[in-house]
């Protein structure tokens, strides 16, 4: 298979990554880059779990081919803490109780985050459409338990 190499901006460190050319910019950020807070929950972009923003725009890593973030800035959740600190969006979330299992609770954050980049003030059905994904994932959830 093709190999090509990339280069992008996670979290603030400049990358170049040799990659083959059917891998999932998730697959490159947890294999390669050992950035393993997006998870795969779905596979198919339905779940929200493997949600990080691409050039500030919430993405599901799990359909975006690692080729087509060449040139890009990804920001994961290991992107949120500076310096072990927690960022006040996710110490709302602890706050408000908000924080699942940890599966889905990054990709929430990184939905809620996108939002409040280009929205610092939303209304709550801005917030709840911006983490649908993972709300409904959630909902289903609790309607099987």
């Amino acid at each position: 298979m093709r190999m090509h190499t990339i280069r992008l901006i996670a979290n603030g460190q400049h990358e170049e990554v040799n990659v083959r050319a059917g891998i999932t910019l998730l697959e490159l950020l947890r294999d390669r880059l050992y950035l393993t807070g997006a998870k795969e929950g779905c596979g198919e972009g339905e779940c929200g779990a493997c949600t990080v923003l691409l050039n500030g725009k919430p993405v599901t890593a799990c359909l975006v081919l690692a080729v087509e973030a060449d040139g890009c800035e990804v920001q994961t959740i290991e992107g949120e803490a500076v310096d072990g600190k927690l960022s006040e969006l996710q110490q709302a979330f602890v706050d408000a109780g908000a924080v699942q299992c940890g599966f889905c609770t990054p990709g929430m954050i990184m939905s809620a985050r996108g939002l409040l980049s280009r929205n610092p003030n939303p209304v709550e059905e801005e917030i709840v459409e911006a983490v649908a994904g993972n709300h409904d994932l959630l909902l289903d959830r609790i309607r099987i338990a």
